[in-house]
């Protein structure tokens, strides 16, 4: 059998024996953020070899809801999964894809180069409701093993988005933009949640005073940004948050959960000098 089969092979199996977990309930991403923590922590106190067994345990602490703990080494292969060890643990995934077709286990190997810790998003099939669903996984290198816990993105609602932009609004008062823009850009924080952030544009000058998905963009220009259509849309938001104080602008925006182009509806409020915004994604 050729190597090429053999990969597809594990992919496919990698794949299904995952998703199994897609028929428990779904937890939320606080739980799996503090799943996370407890897995790395746990590994970082007993170290490898008791942390691989606690993890393989489909009855113990790590596996709880629809989450589960997964550690590969450095080649792509599992050490430890807790959906399906007997199947998986020595299975090399260091090839698999997800459904959009990004390598996302040589995704994980490559950031966590980088940095320690690291949040990837990728889209993943649910084998039960046989539907792509938006996955986010909390990542951190450890040694030579990479520690990852993943969970269902949800999808934000208007109301969601209104509230957060009633959290950040509170904020600025509260703070001022200079100080509340730093808890707007921190990835960690309340004021991102998946595909929802919270990003501060300066109504004299244009210039980004924070956005939560893409903080490097502070400081740069946002009067001249365009969707995919060509549609001018801080233009706009810049002329509401001016003239009316706030209100709504439509606009078609790529979803950085998904990774697909998907229409967009952006609440914005001008609070002082500022213009606050959160958008979120119309199916």
């Amino acid at each position: 059998m050729s190597s090429r089969l053999i990969r597809i092979g594990a992919a496919s199996l990698a794949l299904s024996l995952a998703g199994l977990a897609s028929a428990a309930e779904h937890a939320t991403p606080r739980e799996a953020r503090a799943l996370f923590d407890q897995a790395v922590k746990y590994l970082q106190v007993n170290g490898p070899d008791q942390a691989w067994k606690a993890f393989n345990k489909r009855s113990g602490p790590f596996v709880k809801k629809d989450l589960y703990v997964y550690v590969i080494d450095r080649k792509g292969t599992y050490v430890a999964n807790g959906a399906a060890p007997a199947q998986l643990v020595g299975l090399n995934v260091l090839d698999t894809v997800d459904a959009a077709g990004t390598p996302l286990f040589r995704q994980m190997i490559a950031v966590t180069d980088k940095q320690d810790d690291a949040r990837i998003r990728y889209v993943w099939l649910n084998r039960q409701s046989n539907r792509v669903e938006p996955k986010v996984a909390w990542v951190h290198r450890e040694g030579d093993y990479v520690v990852g816990v993943g969970y269902h993105a949800p999808r934000s609602t208007a109301d969601d988005a209104r509230k957060l932009l009633d959290a950040a609004s509170a904020q600025v008062k509260k703070l001022g933009i200079a100080r509340a823009a730093g808890s707007f850009n921190d990835p960690r924080g309340s004021f991102v949640h998946d595909d929802l952030y919270v990003f501060a544009i300066n109504l004299e000058t244009g210039k980004f005073e924070a956005h939560g998905m893409n903080p490097k963009l502070t400081g740069t220009d946002a009067s001249d940004l365009h969707d995919v259509e060509g549609h001018p849309l801080v233009r706009e938001m810049l002329e509401i948050a001016r003239s009316k104080g706030e209100g709504t602008v439509d606009y078609v925006w790529r979803n950085p959960v998904t990774n697909a182009v998907e229409k967009k509806r952006s609440f914005v409020r001008r609070e002082n000098g500022s213009l606050i915004g959160v958008g979120f994604y119309n199916e």
